[in-house]
């Protein structure tokens, strides 16, 4: 199984700095809003709303989840939108073209480094950008060569490994603040793709 590369996979974006590399979207009305939850296909091509979040945006008759209206921004146009680094909904299509499938898995995989310590799932992803989870999981193999559930806990244990190597925080611990909260599967996993438990990890790596 592919790795992920360890410089890679702890390279924590935070949410925050990823919204100051963008255009901040206006703010949507309460008219826009409703018609945003509502899917109402009429305010097509007079706004285009924006998930901080996700860095996605779509159409006000987008089918996907309804996001969270705090995280929720407009733009006038998709160019707009664009120029603001927001990627198109690979559903809904706001540009008229399909999102490629490279630049789709790679917002997943910004989803997931930003967000690793969180409950994740492969359905959870799939409403984060957009698609459905057979879709998802079968692109995300072919592009990266290992599903979703595999590069999520290859992000998780990379983040392990470096607190083993640079805190005196209990196994219990980090295995929490990376997502796993079970500690007797985080040694499982942990061992399972390191073939040592987080204790040896530590002896055999720490400075």
């Amino acid at each position: 199984m592919p790795m992920v590369k360890e410089t890679n996979a702890e390279r924590t974006i935070g949410a925050d700095s990823v919204q100051d590399k963008r255009s901040s979207p206006a703010l949507l009305s309460d008219e826009q809003w409703q018609a945003v939850a509502e899917n109402d296909a009429s305010y097509d091509g007079q706004f285009f709303y924006a998930v901080r979040t996700t860095g996605i945006f779509c159409r006000p008759s987008c089918k996907s989840r309804l996001p969270n209206r705090d995280n929720v921004g407009m733009f006038y146009t998709a160019e707009q939108a664009i120029a603001a680094h927001f990627r198109p909904c690979k559903r809904c299509k706001p540009t008229g073209q399909r999102l490629p499938d490279e630049e789709w898995i790679a917002l997943v995989t910004e989803y997931i480094e930003r967000h690793y310590a969180d409950s994740l799932s492969l359905n959870t992803l799939a409403n984060i950008s957009h698609g459905t989870p057979y879709h998802l999981h079968r692109t995300f193999r072919r592009i990266t060569g290992i599903t979703p559930v595999d590069y999520i806990q290859q992000v998780r244990i990379n983040h392990a490994k470096r607190q083993l190597r640079t805190t005196d925080l209990s196994v219990a611990h980090i295995g929490e603040s990376v997502g796993l909260r079970n500690t007797p599967y985080f040694v499982t996993l942990f061992k399972k793709m390191t073939d040592l438990t987080p204790d040896a990890y530590r002896r055999h790596d720490k400075p």
